[in-house]
């Protein structure tokens, strides 16, 4: 299985170097901001958007406040199983780098060794993505974005096939939907146990949102009295 794309003719081949050739026309600082988006910043931005979509979960609360957080737990869940899965698959396939079989080539990061089918970094993003976008479309969209995003830079960078960055779409994506079911429905009684915690149920609601989405009004106590006094005489007046 190791010959997949091995020939400069292949469509995915002539795809790699036109897009790594961007490397070599784009200044050093622009290729050290790719390495380093490529590499760390899109996955650390695609957490962060997790983590802002958590916060707005909870402070917006609503009767499927826990059903969504249960949803932005399975996320890393599915991102983890998706590399697991791919390990079998690295080593059933077994192709090389594409810059350990083509010359040529802008490579940004050293010291890649393993094997290049599927790309790690494209299914991480992904699973992380889809599963953000089961919990929340608006901030799905966004990290569907960053996923494709990551895909395109991993090509850049010189270290994966254009079909490596798509393999590891399609495996991110099935991990992520296909085994959905069966999470929510062991991680939602877990989320709503917490949720009637009182220690622990912030991290599922924000203390005064109700259970239909809107804020609950807060209630000073002499603010009571005093309009409850009021009531009283204008029904003696």
């Amino acid at each position: 299985m190791a010959g997949l794309a091995e020939s400069g003719s292949n469509p995915d081949v002539d795809l790699l170097y036109d897009i790594n050739g961007l490397a070599k026309d784009a200044p050093p600082w622009f290729d050290r901001v790719m390495e380093f988006v490529g590499e760390y910043g899109i996955l650390f931005g695609v957490v962060l958007l997790i983590l802002c979509c958590w916060w707005t979960v909870r402070r917006r609360g609503g009767e499927d406040a826990a059903s969504s957080v249960a949803a932005l737990v399975w996320a890393p869940l599915a991102a983890g199983i998706a590399v697991l899965v791919n390990v079998p698959i690295r080593g059933f396939v077994e192709r090389p780098r594409p810059f350990r079989t083509h010359e040529g080539l802008e490579v940004l990061v050293a010291g890649k060794t393993d094997y290049s089918f599927v790309s790690d970094h494209a299914t991480i993003t992904m699973a992380l993505a889809v599963a953000l976008f089961v919990a929340h479309r608006k901030f799905g969209l966004v990290g569907l974005g960053l996923a494709l995003a990551e895909g395109f830079c991993r090509v850049y960078m010189g270290v994966h096939y254009p079909t490596d960055v798509v393999g590891g779409f399609a495996l991110g994506t099935a991990v992520a939907l296909l085994l959905s079911p069966v999470a929510m429905a062991l991680l939602t009684p877990v989320t709503k146990a917490i949720e009637r915690s009182p220690r622990a149920g912030w991290l599922i609601r924000a203390r005064g949102a109700s259970y239909d989405g809107d804020e609950q009004e807060a209630v000073v106590p002499g603010a009571r009295k005093e309009a409850t006094g009021a009531e009283e005489r204008d029904l003696a007046a």
